[in-house]
């Protein structure tokens, strides 16, 4: 091994951690009793037991892999049966199951758009929209979040543009909790015909009637060419998913995706699980209005504790802090009183804006808030 080059990498690491952003593993057990803020199990699924119950059956039946990789055997009966329950739901004809949600994005990003296509991203996309299109060969351009009146002038500039046009947002952003205007993006996607990639993976379960997401939410269900999702977040599973009305995409994935062709295949327990959750959200689709209520709740009361956040109703509130050594300072002392949360730096976040990313969750109560603001106010003396 170079010494030069061990050196060298080591000096990497004493600078990212002097500026308070060096990443750490901490394992975490299966009983602990912390508050837990920090995950994306939006709807408690993971351990609702008729979710649980169906990935142990699937595990009895089909044991604990799928073996292969889904063209050769590890494509079963139920990734087939999940793929048309999760394309009906959102408002789709065809769907394909995929092994991550960043393996999703990287492979509809990074295998559709072509060298002389034309990609208009959110500037707050995700980082696996980004590593997509960079290994697509389509020119990048990144429009101000949220920022729908640059993304117009910037589609009427390309008016004429030789090649395809993909317009990439999410519907629920994953570190502001924030949504752009489904409803206008439909629009403008109907005059300038662009090909409209939407990645809904914070969204589902938590909007819409159904809980499909913040698509049916806003009455647009179903308009996005692509729709990216996962069985991970709210739907207390693992993998992802991707949606087109097109069978064209689909194809495409199966033939020329990388990330589909050659791995190891979801557990089939995974897909049992998704169909479960799936089932699970649509009945308890009565609790939503108060899920969005409780988002008011506690947006509220951090605002009136004097910490600043943004209004809204998703799962997700951010405390921007600012300082990455102060945020890592928050979520210490938050742990110290039993609760869990992220802190969230850069370069996941853009420089002075590190944040405690609060994930809210069914069930939690109004002792949970109290507790939590408390040890918010004393973190900050």
């Amino acid at each position: 091994m170079s010494a030069a080059w061990l050196s060298r990498l080591k000096q990497s690491l004493v600078a990212r951690e002097a500026q308070g952003l060096l990443r750490r593993l901490h394992a975490r057990g299966s009983r602990e009793t912390e508050l837990n803020l920090a995950d994306n199990d939006y709807l408690a699924l993971s351990k609702d037991p008729s979710v649980v119950a169906a990935a142990a059956a699937a595990l009895k039946e089909w044991g604990a892999s799928s073996s292969a990789s889904p063209l050769v055997s590890g494509y079963t009966a139920l990734h087939a049966a999940l793929e048309k329950k999760l394309a009906a739901w959102h408002g789709y004809a065809h769907g394909i199951i995929l092994n991550t949600g960043y393996a999703a994005n990287a492979a509809v990003l990074g295998g559709l758009p072509r060298e002389g296509d034309l990609v208009l991203a959110d500037r707050l996309v995700h980082a696996s929209m980004l590593s997509g299109i960079e290994s697509s060969g389509a020119k990048l351009v990144r429009f101000p979040h949220n920022d729908l009146d640059t993304l117009e002038i910037k589609l009427i500039k390309a008016a004429n543009y030789a090649g395809a046009v993909f317009v990439v947002t999410e519907s629920v952003y994953s570190m502001d909790g924030d949504s752009p205007d489904l409803k206008r993006l439909s629009e403008l996607r109907d005059r300038f015909g662009f090909c409209w990639v939407l990645d809904e993976a914070h969204a589902t379960g938590w909007h819409g009637a159904t809980g499909s997401g913040l698509q049916e939410e806003q009455g647009v269900r179903g308009a996005a060419d692509i729709v990216v999702g996962t069985l991970g977040k709210a739907l207390g599973s693992q993998g992802a998913y991707v949606l087109s009305r097109e069978s064209a995409v689909r194809e495409a994935l199966i033939n020329f995706s990388g990330e589909f062709i050659y791995s190891t295949y979801l557990a089939p327990s995974s897909a049992a699980a998704g169909l479960a959750a799936i089932q699970r959200v649509e009945e308890i689709g009565s609790e939503r209005s108060a899920l969005h209520a409780l988002s008011h709740e506690w947006r509220a009361a951090l605002g009136e504790a004097g910490f600043a956040v943004p209004a809204g109703h998703s799962p997700i509130i951010p405390v921007i802090l600012g300082d990455a050594v102060r945020t890592v300072h928050f979520a210490q002392k938050l742990k110290e009183a039993g609760i869990r949360v992220s802190a969230i730096r850069p370069p996941t976040v853009p420089t002075g804006t590190g944040r405690l990313r609060i994930s809210l969750r069914r069930g939690l109560t109004a002792a949970d808030l109290k507790k939590f603001i408390k040890a918010m106010q004393e973190a900050a003396l």
